[in-house]
């Protein structure tokens, strides 16, 4: 399935385990005292669970070789995770599952601070769907170092961190050091039934204005067929208004800003209550089992990240296209404009710097982003160059694509607006809050923008952002 797939957590810390942390941590506190003066010939900074090793950047909990790792992955992930534990059965490992922090849910941060009110429980490993978490992961909370290890300072060899695609580590990186190690690159590209576009004779749009035309030939001429959905709080966000240009959600330094009244922002705003109205945007979710039953061979065109290659086209649970149909064309862009498109998600992995065996977290982090078996796996474009290119040569190779699929993927992943912002939120949750519901009443995109404006200034403001 997807990025956004997920059972529930089977580790969360209770009441107890966090009394008995404090406990313990006031026990730590008479120890410390003892010991202050020696500490502080020792460490150059204080960490809650070890001393600074010079050679990795930060404080290390005391190693144990022997000790298994505890994984966090959401539901598309297991797999690379069960594969690990098949290949390298000397590495015990514990998998559990959880949401993924799946359309801005939080529930990453929410257990890792309860973890660091305990002062002890955290994973060694986990995955995120979100590419903003390292704005919160890569700082101290409660007292406790932060959660991510910094992995450019010598814990992980700089060899294997150069072999990433330009760009893909940037949202982990914060003052030069690295947090995190994207998974996949998620650059929307428009994906295309050719069939479809052949029998009605039209040629596939190469811009919003192209899209936006043949939006109304298409429900004048052939009612019913769709050229894409809003109704997914990644779509016409990610999609749409980033793939758009449109400056909704940036920050600078700690200011952020939405800005609806900007010129592609209001011409995206238009074209999507345009589509609504003429009926070939639909706000049924693309994960619901009705969007499989009323549109699988109606969608002639569609805006989407790379990997609905894997979690839909290609999904036998979901829309299952036969192969010799689908292509995927250059990102739409603005005629006359920047060529540049949107992106969601890309997964990232994370390095618990409380882990007591950093050494199988490096194994199992390079095993689950560059070996074969990740590429086997991978319903997406890889973030790691050689496993992006063995990708994206099997995709070509299949004959399940029409057209250049390669070009248009390796274009799209080049052409990312760097004009969207990390904050600590996700722009999700007020889409969620605000656009749906309001879309499903009946109202129009341009009724509600000023209340999702106001939605998201109100969480950066209690995120700590100022708001400009």
């Amino acid at each position: 399935m997807d990025h956004r797939d997920g059972g529930e957590s089977t580790t969360t810390p209770t009441e107890e385990g966090i009394l008995m942390g404090t406990q313990h941590r006031r026990s730590a506190l008479l120890l410390t005292a003892s010991v202050a003066t020696i500490a502080a010939l020792t460490a150059c900074s204080g960490g809650s669970s070890g001393t600074v090793d010079d050679s990795f950047g930060f404080a290390i909990a005391e190693q144990e070789p022997d000790s298994p790792i505890t994984v966090w992955v959401d539901a598309s992930r297991e797999p690379i995770a069960q594969a690990f534990e098949e290949d390298h059965p000397d590495i015990p490992i514990e998998i559990e599952t959880y949401d993924g922090n799946a359309g801005g849910s939080d529930s990453f941060r929410t257990k890792i601070a309860l973890f660091d009110q305990s002062g002890e429980g955290w994973p060694d490993v986990v995955f995120s769907t979100q590419t903003n978490d390292t704005s919160w992961a890569a700082q101290e909370l409660n007292g406790a170092q932060p959660f991510a290890a910094p992995l450019n300072k010598g814990y992980f060899d700089q060899e294997f961190l150069d072999g990433f695609t330009t760009g893909a580590l940037d949202p982990m990186t914060v003052d030069g050091t690295v947090y995190g190690l994207r998974n996949d690159l998620a650059p929307v590209v428009l994906w295309y039934d050719e069939s479809l576009l052949n029998e009605f004779g039209y040629e596939v749009p190469e811009t919003w204005e192209d899209y936006l035309a043949l939006s109304d030939r298409l429900a004048a001429e052939h009612p019913g067929y769709i050229l894409g959905t809003v109704g997914e709080a990644f779509t016409a966000t990610y999609i749409n208004y980033w793939g758009a240009a449109a400056p909704i959600f940036q920050l600078d330094g700690n200011t952020f800003s939405s800005d609806f009244s900007d010129e592609n922002s209001q011409r995206m705003t238009e074209l999507i209550d345009h589509m609504l109205d003429n009926g070939t945007l639909v706000q049924d979710s693309v994960f619901g089992a009705e969007f499989v039953t009323k549109y699988a061979d109606k969608i002639v065109a569609m805006p989407g990240p790379v990997w609905f290659s894997g979690a839909l086209f290609q999904n036998p649970d979901s829309l299952n296209t036969a192969a010799g149909r689908i292509g995927a064309a250059n990102p739409l862009h603005w005629e006359g404009g920047e060529e540049v498109t949107g992106n969601v998600g890309g997964g990232v992995w994370y390095a618990s710097s409380h882990s007591k065996n950093l050494d199988a977290v490096e194994t199992f982090l390079e095993y689950a982003i560059s070996s074969d078996r990740a590429v086997e796996l991978a319903s997406g474009l890889p973030a790691y160059d050689s496993a992006a290119d063995q990708w994206l040569a099997t995709q070509s190779e299949s004959g399940y694509y029409v057209g250049d699929f390669a070009e248009s993927v390796s274009t799209a992943a080049s052409s990312v607006w760097s004009g969207w912002g990390f904050p600590s939120f996700s722009i999700e949750v007020s889409y969620a809050n605000v656009v749906v519901p309001g879309l499903a009443a009946g109202k129009s995109l341009a009724d509600l923008t000023a209340e999702w404006q106001e939605e998201m200034e109100n969480q950066a403001q209690v995120q700590g952002y100022t708001v400009e």
